[in-house]
């Protein structure tokens, strides 16, 4: 009996103390409480993220692109930077590259006709010049880099027309340095991009649109969307950090050059359009880069390769398709000297080609 009252006195002064201590942490910390709860809770409610869009919202813009008066293609912008009288958008290439002229509207309904700095197909950025006073905002860069899988983003664009611009979408970063092949010359996948992954939905017209944080800081520009029906919530955007070394290069016309290697290729993969060029494949390889044509004098010519050859490794690294070419050789400088391995008669060869400008 003793010991049950013993027992039962245990745990009645341990309630006892527990309560007295949880009293003491309210009665004299409560501040401390109350913004850790609201500190934990505010990038997660819509109230965060509405104050992320009003942060850069202003500096969005709609991008069309005209051809005698007429539009033949929209996307999004946003101004990112301004220079006394200056005020400079960023883009995507392939929103304005067909454009006569562009013009912009700002989200109080002005709107404006812009000039064409430059552009590159290549990394898809294009950076277009307005006088200054109509800028309503100017976007705060921040920093791809330091995002992490699953934090929260959101998009603002002009998805299908002009009737849904300022539209807000939000998700949260997927994945990081994706590699994604696309469509340069509209027939195949002969490039490579480093992108960021995202859920956020992105339509035809957000292109060019910035991604943020949840503090309204610019990460990324969205560019391309995988769209096939099986598909949904996935979207890629080039990091900030890419886009504005690229801009910088246009902003003080310094031209992006490339370097020259000098040939026309096929993938080994395009059967028929071998079998048209009179190239007959050795079936040992099942990957790599056909050699189509060389140029005269080109680097490629000297080095010593020639039609019907299969690049399978540029510098070191594997090759299985043109895109993949590209991407790796394009990481040399012009006068670089790079490795090229091929298959030829039967045989794996190496040579080294020095690369030249592309002018």
């Amino acid at each position: 009996m003793r010991k049950r009252i013993v027992y039962l006195f245990t745990i009645i002064f341990s309630l006892f103390v527990g309560a007295c201590l949880m009293y003491g942490v309210f009665y004299f910390f409560p501040n401390t409480i109350v913004e850790k709860v609201s500190e934990n809770r505010v990038t997660v409610t819509d109230e965060g993220i509405s104050a992320g869009v009003d942060n850069v919202y202003d500096s969005v813009v709609v991008v069309e692109s005209l051809v005698r008066n007429s539009v033949i293609s929209i996307g999004t912008g946003f101004v990112y930077k301004t220079d006394g009288n200056d005020a400079y958008v960023m883009t995507n290439h392939h929103v304005i590259e067909d454009a006569e002229s562009v013009q912009l509207t700002f989200t109080n309904g002005d709107v404006v006709t812009a000039e064409l700095i430059g552009s590159d197909e290549y990394a898809d950025i294009a950076v277009l010049k307005i006088d200054n006073k109509y800028v309503l905002k100017v976007a705060t860069l921040g920093s791809s880099e330091d995002m992490e899988l699953g934090d929260t983003v959101f998009t603002i664009g002009t998805p299908l027309s002009k009737d849904y611009s300022g539209t807000v979408t939000r998700g949260i970063i997927s994945g990081k340095n994706r590699l994604v092949s696309v469509s340069i010359s509209g027939y195949s996948s002969d490039w490579i991009m480093n992108v960021m992954q995202t859920d956020a939905a992105i339509n035809p017209g957000n292109s060019g649109g910035p991604l943020c944080d949840v503090n309204g800081n610019v990460i990324g520009i969205n560019s391309l969307k995988v769209v096939e029906d099986e598909i949904e919530g996935l979207g890629f955007s080039i990091p900030i950090e890419d886009a504005m070394d690229i801009a910088s290069h246009i902003e003080s016309g310094t031209k992006i050059i490339r370097p020259y290697f000098g040939i026309s290729m096929l993938d080994l993969s395009a059967s028929y359009d071998l079998m048209l060029a009179g190239i007959r494949i050795d079936g040992n390889v099942d990957e790599g880069v056909v050699v189509y044509q060389v140029e005269d004098g080109s680097p490629a010519s000297i080095s010593g390769l020639s039609t019907g050859d299969i690049i399978i490794k540029v510098g070191g690294i594997e090759v299985g398709n043109i895109a993949e070419f590209r991407y790796n050789l394009y990481k040399y400088e012009p006068g670089e000297v790079v490795e090229v391995e091929y298959y030829r008669d039967g045989e794996y060869k190496t040579t080294e080609v020095k690369l030249e400008k592309n002018e």
